[in-house]
C-alpha cells in the first residue's frame, strides 16, 4: 500500500454516499467514518480547486444474476439523495447511475477528461461493488486510480477485504486518507 503522486487534475468521485445506504450494516468501517473521511476529502479537494464527482444509485442492470435482482431498486422517498454533508456546488458533477460503476453509461469519463483529469481517487459505499467496479473503470479508461482504503466499507467485510486486498493492488495505488491528504496538500504547495 503505497501513494507515490497525485496529477495536477486529479478528481474526487464520491460513490453512494446517499440516504438509503448510509444506514447499512456495514464493515469493517462504520458508516460514519466513511462519512467523515469523505468530507475531509472534499473539503480539501474543494480548497486545492480540483474537481469533485457524486454519484449515486437509482438502479442496477436487467440481467439475471444468482442473487436475484437486476433492474429498477426498491426505493422509498429520498433513498437516491445525497446525504446532508454534501452539498454540491455548481463545479462539480452530479452523476445518477444505473449499475455499480459511476462509468457504465453515465458520460463521467467524457465529463472528467475535458476537464483535463488524468487522475481519479475513489471513496464511498460499497467497496466490492461501486467502489471496485468505478475503479476499475476508471483504469481501464486510463485513469490513474488512487484509493483511500479507510474512506470506503461494504455490508460484507470479507468482501471489502478482498477488493483492498487482492484486486485495488492490480489497479490502483492504495493507502489511507491521511496519507492522501497529506500527498495532496504536498503536491499543491
Amino acid at each position: 500500500m503505497s501513494m507515490t503522486t497525485l496529477d495536477p487534475r486529479t478528481a474526487l468521485i464520491v460513490i453512494d454516499l446517499q440516504r438509503g445506504i448510509v444506514g447499512r450494516e456495514l464493515a469493517p468501517h462504520p458508516a460514519r467514518e466513511v462519512i467523515d473521511r469523505s468530507v475531509e476529502l472534499v473539503d480539501r479537494f474543494r480548497g486545492h480547486d480540483l474537481p469533485i464527482a457524486f454519484v449515486t444509485v437509482e438502479g442496477r442492470p436487467p440481467g439475471r444474476t444468482d442473487l436475484g435482482g437486476g433492474g429498477p431498486l426498491d426505493m422509498s422517498a429520498g433513498w437516491s439523495e445525497l446525504i446532508d454533508e454534501f452539498r454540491p456546488t455548481a463545479d462539480d458533477l452530479v452523476v445518477t447511475k444505473y449499475a455499480r460503476s459511476a462509468f457504465a453509461g453515465t458520460g463521467l469519463a467524457d465529463d472528467l477528461h475535458e476537464r483535463g483529469v488524468s487522475q481519479v481517487v475513489v471513496v464511498g459505499i460499497a467497496t466490492g461493488a461501486g467502489v471496485e467496479s468505478t475503479a476499475r473503470d476508471a483504469h481501464e479508461a486510463g485513469f490513474h486510480v488512487t484509493l483511500p482504503v479507510d474512506a470506503m466499507t461494504d455490508s460484507d467485510g470479507a468482501r471489502h477485504q478482498h477488493s483492498t486486498s487482492a484486486v485495488f493492488p492490480q489497479i490502483a495505488e492504495t493507502g489511507s486518507t491521511a496519507e492522501l491528504l497529506e500527498l495532496l496538500d504536498a503536491t499543491r504547495r
